[in-house]
């Protein structure tokens, strides 16, 4: 363990599950050089006490409720340019770790990681660097060379995922069915996949949709 530092680091956890903040908060607890500062289960909510407690160190989550983390995540820097974020989640998809890093997250971090990474995770953006998990960082590297789906694809995809025929896209979007097959199309070549089932499946593993 690292000699404490004569400021510990300020660390707001915000997810809207207790027993992940009181997991985390309990690990925190142990380290001379850290304190939980509050905690947050909103995204508002983590908005608003950033503003107040002014933390070395955010832990976000990407969903909570009234407000994403991703949102979130972009209020906050909105304020304060130079606030460090580290995702929680779920999540290992590329989509997801780009759109929070995009956001202004300094780090990312899957939740079935945490006994291993999370202190090191804290010290390192701390310290101002980066730190991204090995699989996100492998998943971002995969897709990179690819074209990302537009807006109105992803919007498309979800509905199918959804149980939506064609006709019934189209309709919702007052568009023709034939654009809505183009789409379908252009959505197959850049996933890399033949059908709508493994379409909906690789975007919902890459954090492009959500089901």
């Amino acid at each position: 363990m690292p000699a404490a530092p004569a400021m510990p680091i300020r660390i707001l956890i915000a997810d809207d599950h207790p027993i992940l903040r009181e997991g985390v908060g309990s690990v925190i607890a142990l380290q001379d050089d850290m304190v939980i500062a509050g905690e947050a289960e909103t995204g508002v909510d983590a908005v608003r006490l950033f503003r107040e407690l002014k933390p070395d160190i955010v832990l976000m989550d990407l969903r909570m409720p009234e407000m994403g983390g991703v949102e979130a995540i972009g209020a906050i820097r909105a304020e304060a340019p130079d606030a460090r974020i580290i995702v929680l989640t779920t999540y290992s998809g590329d989509a997801k770790a780009l759109e929070a890093m995009r956001a202004g997250a300094s780090g990312f971090l899957l939740k079935s990681s945490l006994r291993r990474e999370l202190l090191s995770a804290i010290r390192t953006v701390h310290k101002g660097q980066r730190h991204l998990h090995p699989d996100v960082a492998h998943e971002i590297a995969l897709h990179a060379i690819q074209d990302a789906l537009s807006a109105r694809e992803v919007e498309i995809l979800q509905m199918i995922a959804g149980g939506q025929s064609n006709k019934q896209v189209a309709w919702r979007l007052g568009v023709a069915e034939e654009t809505v097959k183009s789409n379908i199309k252009s959505i197959f070549s850049k996933l890399n996949v033949s059908d709508r089932t493994h379409a909906v499946t690789t975007a919902a593993r890459r954090g492009i949709i959500e089901l």
